[in-house]
């Protein structure tokens, strides 16, 4: 199998058997493993496979534990689903899905967002060890000018008034960018010292040189990095070498991907997108197999409708 295309990997994925093999040769090596447990003892059944540890003793299938788990959607369309969520350089819509694979726009909702579970990156590594890094935070949300004012309810009783302020602020993500290498993600409340500060001690190395514009928030870096500014302030963007310029192209794709195909996202699932964004940039380099097969070896994630719609409820 080489795919190069959708249409080549949907002439290799003809048959539902085509696919569990294939799945079961990548999770498990061709040797099956009970999730359940983790015995590697086990025996085939007409569905699936039965665990052999009489604690246990469990049925079970290769896509139990996984991304997978409960969907009755077949593996093919998951394939496809994958492939094409991982290709796009901006992303693809619900909507877009839903009408490429034949599926409702609430599955392929519900599909992307298993996705970006499985793209989620489960052991981050550190960036800078032998290469400069760049660290700017940006903004998501629209113009204030085009932007949703005067609504906010009375605390005595709970009527609608004019209050003249934004109905929702914008919502900040920080960034690191290796040059040339991978970029790191996170979705903040704010940008001061604790947020930013944690952000780069847990993926920068110290000693690694950074180059950011001249926040205030960045001013402590000189005491564990080698640390550099450029001044925009002054309209200058490159000095000596000194500038954010990747770290810059990083946010027009982001967010040309968040207005131009998902238009808008909310808080409480950006850190989601944030991941998706990130995995397909830092995998820029492989071909398309090597890249669908790499996300399939981190697929073991479960991620119920449950968990999905609950998550930070609050906000």
């Amino acid at each position: 199998m080489n795919f190069k295309s959708l249409p080549q990997l949907l002439d290799y994925f003809k048959e539902e058997k085509t696919c569990i093999e294939y799945y079961e040769q990548i999770r498990w090596d061709g040797k099956p493993v009970c999730p359940h447990c983790g015995c590697e003892r086990t025996y085939k059944t007409t569905r699936g496979y039965k665990c052999a540890n009489n604690e246990c003793y469990k049925k079970f299938t290769v896509t139990v534990g996984t991304i997978f788990h409960g969907s009755k959607i077949s593996l093919r369309i998951w394939f496809a689903a994958i492939y094409l969520a991982t290709t796009h350089k901006k992303g693809i819509s619900s909507v877009q899905l839903a009408l490429d694979l034949g599926i409702t726009q609430k599955t392929a909702w519900f599909v992307l967002h298993r996705i970006r579970e499985m793209l989620k990156d489960k052991a981050p590594q550190m960036l800078g060890e032998n290469n400069m890094v760049e660290v700017d935070e940006t903004y998501i949300g629209g113009n204030n000018k085009n932007r949703h004012y005067g609504k906010k309810r009375s605390q005595v009783d709970n009527t609608l008034t004019n209050s003249g302020e934004v109905y929702q602020p914008k919502k900040m993500v920080v960034g690191i960018i290796e040059r040339n290498g991978k970029v790191a993600l996170k979705h903040v409340p704010s940008a001061d010292l604790n947020n930013i500060g944690a952000l780069i001690s847990k993926h920068v190395p110290k000693g690694s040189t950074i180059y950011s514009d001249e926040a205030p928030v960045y001013s402590h870096l000189k005491k564990y990095y080698t640390h550099d500014n450029v001044k925009h302030s002054l309209n200058v963007y490159v000095e000596n070498g000194v500038h954010t310029n990747t770290i810059e192209n990083f946010w027009s794709v982001l967010k040309r991907g968040l207005y131009g195909v998902y238009h808008q996202v909310s808080a409480k699932h950006l850190e989601r997108y944030l991941d998706e964004y990130s995995a397909r940039f830092n995998t820029r380099d492989l071909s398309s197999q090597e890249r669908f097969e790499k996300f399939l070896i981190d697929s073991e994630s479960v991620l119920s409708y449950k968990r999905l719609t609950n998550i930070n409820k609050a906000s």
